[in-house]
């Protein structure tokens, strides 16, 4: 299939643009550039139900947060919880980059969306943006009452370096007897860190998420010999056994195509449930371009249809 053509669109404008690539200034002159120019790629901000700040007591000092309700859910009760892990290479982005993104999944699935703004590279490496999540997540379940969440419906998810973090957790949890979750919703998740998939080496030019850029990102997250530690590729895990179902969106002309797929595979090879859609004619990032890209909106609207369905209570 070839490329969309509003995605095509997009790779054009981005082409030809006079801002540098990331790899190219330091990390807080890229965080203002991906912050500023989200605002020519997205939709409408759409209204919730409430949205209010919080902070987790985290391992070096408070994790800020935000926490959604969807539009329509009954104030006071308690809500199915979706805890959102920004993408950004580890590197950039923020609560206010992914704010639309955690809207809409809110009210796509009527359910509460809380987002982590974990520390990131190249400041903070490897794991401080896993200990930050999973430390998250922990205290959002331990403050479920207060917050006006079921513990016992509680997913993760993320996109890019957020859809890693997501599957890291996932599988920590497991293995540390919970708290349990319900599902995982994994936009375009990075994997594997040797990034030496046949995708790298096809779209790794010219559709948006360069190879240069993916180094750099990888260079501010982690030192070489971390590479294959799972907690930065959890495709290297020794089992993904009993892990909460799982939906996995990748893009066709994505460098992490490939691992994206892989781990999916993987995961259905050790008994995980996955619904994997592949969005073929999109490049890596889409999910954050709705105002300008259809198919952002048609995978955030699959992701709150599989929400729903994980949060639906079991039938007696």
């Amino acid at each position: 299939m070839p490329v969309d053509p509003q995605m095509q669109s997009v790779i054009g404008r981005v082409n030809n643009s006079a801002l540098p690539q990331y790899c190219t200034v330091s990390a807080v002159e890229a965080r203002r550039l991906y912050k500023e120019t989200r605002a020519a790629l997205s939709p409408p901000v759409p209204e919730v139900e409430a949205v209010r700040d919080l902070a987790a007591s985290g391992p070096a000092g408070p994790i800020s947060l935000r926490l959604y309700r969807g539009l329509g859910t009954t104030a006071g009760a308690p809500l199915p919880l979706l805890v959102y892990f920004h993408g950004g290479g580890w590197t950039i982005g923020d609560l206010d980059t992914h704010d639309i993104v955690c809207r809409t999944l809110a009210n796509n699935a009527r359910c509460a969306v809380i987002a982590v703004d974990y520390r990131m590279g190249p400041e903070h490496k490897f794991p401080a943006a896993v200990e930050d999540c999973v430390a998250a997540t922990r205290w959002v379940a331990g403050q479920a009452a207060a917050l006006g969440i079921d513990a016992a419906r509680i997913a993760v998810g993320g996109d890019s370096a957020g859809g890693n973090l997501a599957a890291v957790v996932a599988i920590m949890l497991r293995d540390a007897g919970g708290p349990p979750l319900v599902f995982q919703a994994l936009v375009y998740p990075a994997t594997d860190q040797r990034l030496d998939s046949a995708s790298h080496a096809s779209f790794g030019e010219g559709y948006l998420l360069t190879r240069n850029n993916m180094l750099w990102f990888r260079d501010n997250y982690l030192s070489p010999g971390d590479y294959d530690d799972w907690r930065a590729s959890p495709i290297r895990a020794a089992g993904l056994a009993r892990l909460p179902p799982a939906h996995i969106i990748t893009a066709g002309y994505d460098p992490l195509l490939d691992e994206g797929r892989a781990y999916s595979d993987r995961l259905v090879a050790a008994g995980v449930p996955v619904l994997y859609e592949c969005f073929e004619g999109m490049a890596h990032g889409f999910l954050t371009m709705g105002g300008v890209v259809a198919a952002a909106n048609h995978a955030l609207y699959r992701l709150g249809q599989s929400l729903a369905q994980a949060f639906r209570p079991a039938r007696a």
